[in-house]
């Protein structure tokens, strides 16, 4: 589960921000949870919107300014595009070594950008496959990787936050490329949908490969099958050796409950704890 802290805008440019939180701390971006702030803004008046129609709701998260744009039918909200800030490769061929089955196998990863680091394992290279079966084989590894990169930083501020397994999948249409992935995020979460952020970082790698450009999408499948369709938006200036894109997700939010949390500054285990 993830949660979001609602803060004052940056500037009037932005209807409002948010600091993402999860249950190991917080997170620079959040995708999904991007989409799911269009719904709830709109449904919210924050944001007025047509009842048919496209209206933005731009939110300012750690990693910058991102517009969740929602698209609008009969006063009703079909899909949410979450516009990404600059997304690039920013390594290649990063080496990794993983014990798996009581083997070890040797990895080469891409570390890419979209709003938060992602190394990118294509699970050919694992002979595994993106299934719930193997969800705690996917965790472990992710672990390792993440105990083997722990001092890696980009600009600084930006470590490894997750790793997206991906399945290259045969598509019946050129314009479509189909891939299957497991986000494995934070210390060992996995992300129920295909990652808003993890897959504008996979829109960038796949920029950088030649493999997809502004008229070709990429399907992209979570772990139990839920669907974006993810897309390079306007290409940009780059700070790495490979190419940058303003990427689009597009995807769907529901509301599923309502929740109230307190903090009491006497509780004597303010603000919180971890056990692990």
């Amino acid at each position: 589960m993830y949660g979001g802290f609602i803060t004052p805008p940056n500037d009037e440019a932005a209807h409002f921000g948010v600091l993402f939180w999860h249950k190991d701390g917080f997170s620079t971006a959040c995708g999904h949870g991007t989409i799911a702030l269009g719904y709830w803004a709109i449904a919210n008046d924050l944001v007025k919107a047509p009842r048919n129609g496209d209206v933005d709701v731009v939110i300012d998260v750690p990693s910058g300014r991102v517009t969740a744009r929602a698209h609008r039918e009969n006063g009703e909200t079909t899909y949410i595009d979450f516009v990404n800030v600059p997304s690039y490769q920013v390594a290649k061929a990063i080496p990794a070594t993983v014990q798996l089955y009581e083997k070890s196998i040797s990895l080469e990863m891409d570390f890419t950008f979209g709003g938060a680091i992602y190394a990118c394992v294509d699970v050919a290279d694992l002979g595994l496959a993106v299934e719930p079966a193997n969800h705690q084989t996917f965790i472990d590894i992710q672990r390792q990787i993440k105990r083997q990169h722990v001092k890696y930083r980009y600009q600084e501020q930006y470590d490894i936050y997750g790793v997206c397994f991906f399945a290259k999948m045969e598509s019946s249409n050129e314009d479509t490329a189909i891939q299957k992935n497991v986000v494995v995020f934070a210390d060992g979460q996995i992300d129920r949908s295909p990652c808003g952020s993890g897959t504008a970082a996979r829109v960038a790698v796949l920029l950088a490969q030649g493999n997809l450009n502004s008229s070709k999408t990429l399907k992209h499948l979570s772990i139990i099958n839920t669907v974006f369709e993810a897309g390079v938006g306007t290409t940009t200036s780059s700070p790495t050796e490979f190419p940058a894109c303003i990427p689009w997700t597009r995807g769907t939010a529901r509301l599923v409950g309502k929740m109230n949390f307190y903090i009491d500054p006497s509780d004597p285990v303010y603000p919180g704890f971890l056990l692990r």
